[in-house]
């Protein structure tokens, strides 16, 4: 059975696109810790980032780093932080959080229900995609 991720790159749920190429899609995630909190994901399904060959690992954090430096540019928190956690979904990600604040908690069990409108406002703000 395919991921929630896998999903979400087929099209079958909607999502808040950032940022995408032929391997990897950057998305809002729909329980922030801190506004612009993005899923970077590998578009091949695979479970553990461990098991991420070294290519698809380092084109995965390549891409990272990129949409990372774009939500600095366009949210101007003090940092982006980077979380590998991975309990949640069954499919390799990374969760971009920007800090606005010294001390600011990266806890994922922190995330709060955003709605559509907040979601929509931040990708029109951070969306590296033309429309």
């Amino acid at each position: 059975m395919a991921s929630i991720f896998t999903r979400i790159i087929q099209g079958e749920i909607p999502s808040h696109k950032i940022a995408e190429n032929d391997t990897h899609l950057a998305f809002l995630d729909i329980r922030p810790v801190a506004k612009g909190h993005t899923l970077v994901v590998p578009k091949k399904e695979i479970d553990r980032w461990t098991d991420l060959s070294d290519e698809l690992l380092s084109q995965t954090t390549l891409f990272a780093k990129t949409v990372a430096n774009h939500l600095q540019e366009t949210l101007h928190p003090i940092r982006v932080g980077l979380v590998i956690e991975g309990m949640e979904v069954p499919h390799a990600h990374i969760h971009l959080i920007p800090i606005y604040e010294v001390g600011q908690s990266m806890s994922l069990s922190l995330g709060t229900a955003a709605s559509q409108e907040e979601l929509a406002k931040v990708a029109s703000q951070c969306s590296m995609l033309k429309p």
